[in-house]
């Protein structure tokens, strides 16, 4: 029973319980969809100019300015991929949210003059966070279906 319910504990944090409200869930899915999909659009740059940034992109970790562009390249693509479907939605942020950070307080300094544009998707990365995906997501469906999945069950 303890084994089960640790396991469950971390199947709710990955799959939170989805909000009911409907209006909630289509803000938050508009919401996933437009900033994911800037955010994506700055990782296809990125990718299209692998080359060049890969002599020049910043190292703040010290592991290489190659494997930092690497890293950014697959949060701004795949999380964000992740992040608009809503798969897996809290965990891919987080790479997101360290990227957005990193871009705002290495490579602009924080100063919010340079930085505006990424301390914006930082701020609101981390509001989404604590949000959810909401009930329009494949993490609220892999939720549901865990929970018919639970009370199928006899105890």
């Amino acid at each position: 029973m303890y084994i089960t319910k640790n396991i469950f504990s971390m199947t709710t944090f990955l799959f939170p319980k989805p909000d009911s409200s409907k209006g909630h869930s289509m803000f938050l899915l508009a919401l996933r969809i437009f900033f994911g999909l800037m955010l994506m659009a700055h990782g296809v740059n990125k990718l299209a100019n692998y080359t060049e940034l890969s002599f020049t992109f910043i190292d703040p970790m010290g592991i290489g300015k190659e494997l930092t562009l690497v890293m950014v390249i697959f949060s701004e693509l795949c999380c964000s991929i992740s992040f608009v479907i809503g798969f897996l939605y809290r965990l891919c942020t987080i790479p997101m949210i360290i990227v957005m950070g990193g871009a705002f307080f290495y490579a602009h300094g924080g100063d919010i003059g340079n930085g505006e544009l990424a301390f914006t998707y930082m701020v609101i990365l981390v509001l989404m966070y604590i949000a959810g995906p909401g009930k329009y997501s494949v993490d609220a469906a892999i939720y549901n279906h865990i929970r018919n999945k639970e009370d199928s069950y006899d105890y």
